[in-house]
């Protein structure tokens, strides 16, 4: 089936930067989307690109660090759905080069690492719940019409 009435999802990734017991968070600004909440350095997927480097495109972006897509491990896929549908790639990358910094101040409060076992109030839910889906070791959830 083609044209106006096939189905579309929006494609996007997540990273899962990581520091011992800890995982840096991103307090999202100026979006019109849970801005003063917590999320992730995260991003949409633009088409003809595979999603590792979508994922390694949007480090450097947000984070100022840059990844090969080959240092991506896939953690988590959850299929979310509230207004719209959505697929969720969560990524943790192995290493990057640079320092990790807020490189876009205009979206983004600040970057600040929590603990995966005592994450901020202010985290998104389905982000919460895709952080514990990864630490309990699943590879797919489902965030279905629960507010994000």
């Amino acid at each position: 089936m083609s044209g106006p009435d096939r189905f579309r999802m929006i494609a996007e990734v997540y990273l899962l930067f990581r520091r011992g017991d800890e995982i840096l968070l991103s307090k999202r600004a100026n979006t019109g989307y849970q801005d003063g909440r917590y999320g992730l350095v995260s991003g949409h997927v633009d088409g003809g690109e595979p999603l590792a480097a979508a994922a390694a495109r949007e480090a450097l972006e947000e984070a100022g660090v840059a990844i090969d897509p080959a240092d991506l491990t896939l953690r988590l896929v959850m299929h979310r759905k509230s207004e719209d549908e959505r697929l969720g790639f969560f990524f943790a990358p192995a290493r990057w080069a640079g320092e990790l910094v807020n490189a876009e101040p205009h979206k983004c409060d600040e970057l600040r690492w929590a603990s995966v076992v005592d994450l901020p109030e202010e985290t998104i839910p389905y982000i919460r719940e895709a952080i514990r889906c990864v630490e309990a070791g699943e590879t797919y959830a489902a965030w279905w019409n629960r507010p994000d």
